[in-house]
């Protein structure tokens, strides 16, 4: 399970360093992705197949199902560790997360999100001020 909050430094040449406790839960090779809510997810290899599986199942005439297909499969692309645990986040996942040199890199279970440090102190007020509005609608759905 990847769990935790790390601030890290995206360098001039796009690198990232992920931390070891997720290097060490993710596979040499992941995919990286537009996130929702303005972030990016990284997705070990075996999460993503389980994702697109279940992305393309949906019916192909549904035009939510083409959208969300396009959205997620576009702007996807595999990406490995280098030896300092580096990834490298090409320019336009960059641009759509918004990404500056300060990025905290979050884990949610089964994915890693990465997230500007900027936008993610918005996105976290605006959750932990309707936290307690979030569990009550959740519980209803048994959680």
């Amino acid at each position: 399970m990847l769990l935790g909050r790390y601030l890290h430094n995206l360098d001039h040449k796009g690198r990232l360093a992920i931390p070891k406790k997720f290097r060490d839960k993710l596979e040499f090779a992941c995919v990286l992705t537009q996130g929702l809510d303005g972030c990016l997810f990284l997705y070990p290899k075996q999460e993503w197949n389980n994702l697109s599986s279940s992305v393309q199942q949906l019916p192909l005439t549904g035009s939510d199902a083409r959208a969300f297909s396009r959205y997620l499969f576009s702007s996807a692309v595999e990406v490995s560790f280098d030896k300092l645990g580096r990834i490298m986040i090409p320019e336009h996942l960059i641009s759509f997360a918004n990404l500056e040199k300060e990025v905290l890199i979050i884990g949610v279970a089964s994915r890693v999100e990465i997230w500007s440090k900027r936008i993610w102190k918005v996105y976290n007020k605006k959750i932990e001020n309707k936290s307690e509005e979030i569990a009550e609608k959740l519980s209803e759905s048994g959680i």
